[in-house]
């Protein structure tokens, strides 16, 4: 832990000292299987602390060496994690396919792709960092399954027995036996470490007569064709064809298997990480390879403008506008970072931001009005007049121009709807103000928005656009 002294030492300077207090205590106390792949919403959550200022901890906490980040690619059936990446450059295929589901995913960045954190070896070594030995029960809980699964601490192991029959671990290129007495149910051989599932269904007249099956593992094998079989003994024999360890599990698709898996609990996004504000920080441009397009089924974009700012320039000389200008744009990023979002670029005296859900950009335009009449106040007279406009949608996340951008029609209409706010009026459209969260916010501050449909450039229907005064 010396070199880890050095390491906090440096992460208070740029994280709240509460928090960097938390995670040392983490690190230094809490048992090995907590500093794996380690969700932060859920430490917030456990340690008490705001989650963004939990995040932006763990964020600077990598960027010192603290902790290594993953991005992995989840399960939306059954939590497990189907690909394991340090960057999000690697998320590349177009489709992820669970064995264990038997199903395909497209990928998505709202609730397929997931942001944890594991200590850095140098600081503390855990048995994580040697995934391939530990046993199969701990491999399980710690490499396959993702921080969204809210795994039991005291009885874990007792929970898993409920539903695993026979587990075994199984040296590359050797070969093993698994003999047991099948009982009636949904019974699945599964192989975490090569996602390889062969399912059977057993069911009708219990048998003596044994079964005998045989399965090879190789990186080439998923899945194959549900087996009925009837009660009774069964011989299984397995094959590591690959180089690294395997381990063959019988399980009991049971109440007890689902309902650990229905043990789900939040986790951070990588959707959630690129509209931080600290994240686009600090990593900038080394997010997303300019050949990638990864799809974001709901992300909330707000635009900005500054109404009148050539005749300010005009009016009070450049430096004096300048100076102005500037002012608007860090308070308008102070007001975004704080309402979990993230300033994606600037264009001439626009901003164009983006927030995780359609409340947290409502809050941040209601703060952002606000903000500029208190300085117009300040400043006795009507120089900063601000239009605002919000759109939720789909999008794709990209590379452009060196940074990391997003693409698509919610972008386009979002622009286009700021250009028709008036610079006294925040303009939203149904999709936001759909969501619940953001409806009971406007309730909290007693504001009711009114609609009308309008029709955009190079939008075929009209929209519904709300104004909230």
């Amino acid at each position: 832990m010396s070199e880890a002294h050095s390491l906090f030492a440096v992460l208070r300077q740029s994280a709240k000292p509460d928090i960097v207090d938390a995670i040392e205590r983490l690190v230094r106390d809490a048992p090995d299987r907590k500093l794996g792949r380690l969700n932060a919403l859920a430490f917030a959550a456990s340690e008490g602390l705001d989650e963004e200022q939990t995040i932006n901890a763990f964020l600077h906490a990598s960027r010192v060496g603290l902790f290594e980040m993953s991005w992995n690619v989840l399960c939306p059936g059954c939590g497990g994690v189907l690909d394991a990446n340090t960057s999000l450059k690697t998320v590349q295929n177009d489709e992820y396919t669970c064995a264990l589901c038997a199903a395909g995913y497209e990928p998505t960045l709202d609730e397929m792709v997931e942001v944890t954190f594991t200590v850095n070896p140098r600081v503390r070594h855990i048995e994580a960092h040697n995934p391939h030995e530990l046993p199969p029960l701990e491999y399980f809980r710690q490499i396959y399954w993702g921080s969204g699964i809210d795994m039991p601490e005291d009885d874990y192991e007792a929970k898993v027995d409920e539903f695993i029959l026979e587990a075994l671990e199984l040296p590359s290129g050797e070969k093993a036996v698994i003999s047991l007495q099948l009982p009636e149910g949904f019974v699945m051989v599964f192989e975490p470490v090569t996602h390889a599932a062969q399912f059977l269904d057993v069911k009708g007249e219990p048998t003596k007569e044994r079964t005998s099956l045989s399965l090879v593992f190789d990186r080439g094998f998923q899945h194959r064709e549900t087996l009925e079989l009837r009660p009774g003994p069964v011989r299984i024999m397995v094959e590591n064809h690959t180089e690294v360890r395997t381990l063959p599990s019988v399980c009991l698709a049971n109440d007890a298997l689902h309902d650990l898996l229905g043990r789900r609990r939040p986790f951070l996004t990588a959707k959630r990480l690129l509209t931080n504000q600290t994240f686009r920080d600090i990593y900038r441009t080394d997010t997303i390879d300019v050949d990638q397009r990864l799809k974001i089924t709901s992300l909330t974009f707000l635009f900005t403008d500054l109404r009148g700012s050539t005749e300010l320039y005009e009016r009070v000389g450049d430096l004096a506008a300048f100076d102005l200008v500037k002012t608007h744009f860090s308070i308008l990023h102070e007001i975004v970072s704080a309402e979990a979002g993230a300033v994606v670029k600037t264009i001439g005296d626009a901003v164009m931001a983006t927030f995780p859900t359609p409340d947290r950009a409502v809050a941040a335009a209601m703060r952002m009005r606000d903000a500029m009449r208190k300085l117009n106040e300040e400043r006795g007279g009507e120089d900063l007049l601000l239009k605002i406009g919000i759109h939720e949608g789909p999008c794709i996340a990209v590379s452009l121009n060196e940074r990391q951008d997003y693409f698509g029609q919610t972008v386009n209409i979002a622009s286009r709807v700021q250009h028709l706010a008036t610079s006294r009026e925040i303009f939203a459209t149904g999709s936001v103000l759909d969501d619940p969260r953001a409806f009971h916010l406007l309730a909290q501050h007693g504001v009711t928005p009114t609609s009308h449909n309008v029709a955009l450039r190079g939008i075929t229907d009209q929209i519904n656009i709300f104004t909230i005064p």
